[in-house]
């Protein structure tokens, strides 16, 4: 997957601080006051620098020529691929650097999508062109610009009809939910074959499905990625606020404001739909524990400290209250949290893993608090089998979250028979066991108790 100058090992193009500082520098050398004012209405005075990249043209670049943006909802995706139909269409900075681009694919879901959305929407192509409007011509399904560019309206419904046209560029808009996205996409590929360079823009906001997986695995392509709340001077006021109060954290919310692909894995113990529950109210807890799963070492490169806070209420349910786990945090640092958390909650002991750290772990959690109640436990089974019957209880609904834990649950329905993909420690889930085997399994199915004080 490419990326601009200078590659920090993000796929996030808006995160470059260095084009940042660039494009800031070169407006303060060329833009007048007068120049300033003409351009404080013009897009290019309001864009973010995910939509606009002056850097490309300030540095003689060639332009992106294959570009995958992904964003949440109302992030200004469409706005981008509308902008950037304008220019190649007109040969104008910085998407075209003086040249035309005379034949341009228009794909969308639907040609009503097409129509409503991508050329007379609010952000659609006729409606932002300030000069030069093209007009579209519904019979021939074509948006056409005084300079003698044509722009073609297409379905995801029929791939056929991209066999016999070609192209210089194509605008893909909201690819993740075309009815034969694969199909589409590749009959559009054997059509972009005009020009010196022919171009695609792909805008959607993002869904496990083939298509974008590839997509986003491709290293042809250029990913940014975009987030509603970064556009959110252009969306209507308290939009923000009474999404993210119901949606955030959880999978919807992830994928339609932030912008993230979420994905289950087919053998994990927990599926999304199963944690996508209503947060639970947190009454009174007969119990409480807070469960820690220790890393063996301190490094930058080792694995993270688990420490999962639960409670048990009065109908013998279990809560999940909070995820306090730490990255590679050092002894002293975990544990400072771990205590913290066990007085914040009024616990009624802190369950700690030893199998890594014997009596250390202990010690060290002394040595923040000597009064601390702690349950030494030690795995004698792997990982999967002690966490099968937690599962189990979540299924029965005996356990529920007091709010959405995006991290845990991500490890959570990604914990397979081999764990985690990629070989990376369950540290979270691993704490989550241990706690909810503390409050709900019985006496022959817990980990054995080495220690209680």
């Amino acid at each position: 997957m490419k990326s601009w100058p200078p590659y920090s090992g993000a796929s996030t193009i808006a995160s470059s601080n260095w084009l940042r500082d660039l494009q800031a520098n070169w407006s303060r050398r060329v833009l007048t006051p007068d120049r300033l004012k003409l351009l404080r209405d013009a897009w290019v005075g309001q864009a973010r620098l995910a939509q606009y990249p002056l850097g490309f043209e300030l540095l003689g670049l060639p332009p992106i020529i294959n570009w995958l943006v992904v964003g949440g909802r109302g992030s200004g995706k469409t706005r981008l691929g509308a902008e950037w139909v304008n220019a190649l269409a007109r040969g104008l900075g910085p998407f075209s650097h003086r040249h035309r681009h005379m034949r341009i694919a228009l794909v969308g879901e639907t040609l009503g999508d097409v129509r409503e959305v991508m050329v007379d929407g609010p952000s659609g192509i006729a409606t932002i062109a300030r000069r030069d409007r093209p007009r579209y011509e519904p019979t021939r399904r074509r948006l056409l610009w005084e300079s003698g560019a044509v722009a073609q309206a297409f379905s995801s419904e029929d791939p056929e009809s991209l066999r016999g046209p070609q192209f210089e560029a194509a605008w893909c808009d909201e690819a993740a939910k075309w009815k034969n996205a694969t199909a589409c996409f590749d009959m559009l590929q054997f059509g972009l074959r005009l020009g010196r360079q022919p171009r695609q823009l792909v805008t959607t906001t993002p869904k496990p499905v083939p298509l974008i997986k590839r997509l986003l695995a491709d290293p042809a392509f250029t990913v940014t990625r975009m987030a509603t709340r970064e556009n959110a001077g252009n969306l209507a006021a308290g939009f923000l606020e009474a999404v993210r109060a119901r949606y955030a954290g959880s999978r919807l919310g992830r994928q339609e404001l932030d912008g993230e692909m979420i994905e289950d894995r087919a053998d994990a113990l927990w599926t999304r739909a199963a944690l996508e529950t209503p947060a639970a109210p947190v009454g009174t807890l007969r119990r409480v524990v807070v469960a820690v799963d220790p890393p063996a070492t301190s490094r930058r490169t080792s694995d993270a400290c688990g420490i999962v806070v639960a409670g048990l209420d009065e109908s013998d349910r279990a809560i999940v209250i909070e995820d306090a786990t730490m990255a590679a945090a050092r002894p002293q640092d975990w544990a400072g949290r771990a205590v913290a958390r066990f007085h914040a909650h009024e616990a009624d002991c802190v369950v700690a893993e030893v199998n890594q750290g014997g009596e250390m772990v202990t010690a060290v959690l002394r040595t923040v608090d000597p009064a601390v109640p702690v349950k030494e436990v030690r795995a004698s089974r792997g990982k999967w089998l002690r966490a099968e019957p937690v599962a189990a209880l979540y299924a029965q609904g005996r356990v529920v979250h007091a709010r959405h834990f995006p991290e845990l649950e991500d490890e959570m329905c990604d914990f397979g028979p081999d764990g985690l993909s990629g070989g990376r420690s369950p540290d979270r889930v691993d704490a989550l066991v241990w706690a909810i085997t503390e409050l709900l399994l019985g006496r022959a199915n817990r980990p054995r108790i080495r220690n209680l004080s």
